[in-house]
């Protein structure tokens, strides 16, 4: 038999088997799509998270308060000292006078603050600094804090402590879901695999007494593992795409402040993975299960 014979032969008996097969090729197809489904529900759910835990990490700032009597200059060049700790990443100042506009703002314009102060700016000039990670800000404000010219630093050291706790719990948990995910996934499509060529083991056996070689039965049975493990990882990511399209629209609607990845190229790289991976171990999972009924 020639190569491109061959190769018509093996293509031909794969889709002709999938056919004579349509009960368990469906179940084989939906295992897969139900396994990938969760996987990939699995993977958005934990970048969602990340993605939470790093807008948070963000928005944290380090206040700065200078000494009440520091003159504006030496303020305004206290930026310098800050600029060269390690881990800084930006810095906004503040003058004392924007801190007199912005608490005069949140009282209206029924209430003159300076006015009830008796004319007297009580806000020292500050600096709004913010780290690379939050890892770094405990380290940072205590660098700042040994310097003569700062008054107090306030950056809310318990939530910066609780956000490191969530960070690293968001991480391991993430982590232990995607492998538990991952590994029940495979357990299921391998099993529902060797359910296939079990059904077919007759088949396989009366090939190799009249002579087939391993690769001739093997190969069709290749190209079926990888046709169905295609077709459930694109089931699967089809849900996924227009699930997760409809689930983005109603948090963004319902929910503006939750911050969530409304990125689809994240998305399409997660598609990417499950389609290569239910690819891959339809046909990793048929060669390993056709192994056994080989040995006559």
């Amino acid at each position: 038999m020639s190569l491109s014979s061959y190769i018509r032969y093996t293509f031909r008996d794969a889709f002709r088997s999938i056919g004579r097969h349509k009960g368990m090729a469906f179940a084989s197809i939906l295992t897969i799509a139900i396994s990938l489904f969760i996987l990939g529900s699995t993977l958005l759910l934990v970048l969602n998270s990340q993605y939470l835990v790093s807008t948070m990490e963000s928005q944290v700032e380090i206040n700065v308060f200078m000494q009440l009597d520091l003159d504006r200059q030496d303020a305004l060049a206290f930026q310098k000292n800050i600029e060269k700790i390690p881990g800084f990443q930006s810095l906004e100042f503040v003058s004392k006078e924007d801190a007199m506009s912005i608490m005069q703002d949140r009282f209206g314009k029924d209430t003159d603050i300076l006015k009830s102060l008796a004319g007297v700016n009580p806000f020292p000039d500050s600096y709004r600094v913010k780290a690379q990670s939050s890892e770094s800000i405990a380290a940072i404000a205590a660098e700042i804090e040994q310097f003569s010219e700062v008054e107090s630093i306030r950056y809310g050291k318990e939530l910066v402590d609780k956000l490191l706790d969530f960070t690293v719990w968001v991480k391991n948990v993430g982590m232990a879901i995607i492998i538990g995910m991952l590994l029940a996934g495979l357990f299921l499509i391998t099993t529902t695999i060797r359910l296939t060529v079990f059904a077919r083991k007759n088949e396989i056996s009366i090939m190799k007494y009249v002579g087939a070689t391993n690769w001739f039965i093997r190969f069709p049975f290749f190209l079926e593992g990888m046709l169905i493990g295609f077709l459930g990882a694109v089931t699967a990511g089809l849900i996924i795409y227009f699930g997760y399209g409809s689930t983005i629209q109603y948090v963004i609607k319902s929910v503006p402040f939750l911050p969530v990845v409304a990125d689809f190229n994240e998305l399409y790289r997660i598609l990417a993975v499950l389609i290569i991976g239910g690819t891959t171990i339809g046909a990793v999972g048929s060669v390993i299960a056709v192994r056994k009924y080989l040995k006559v």
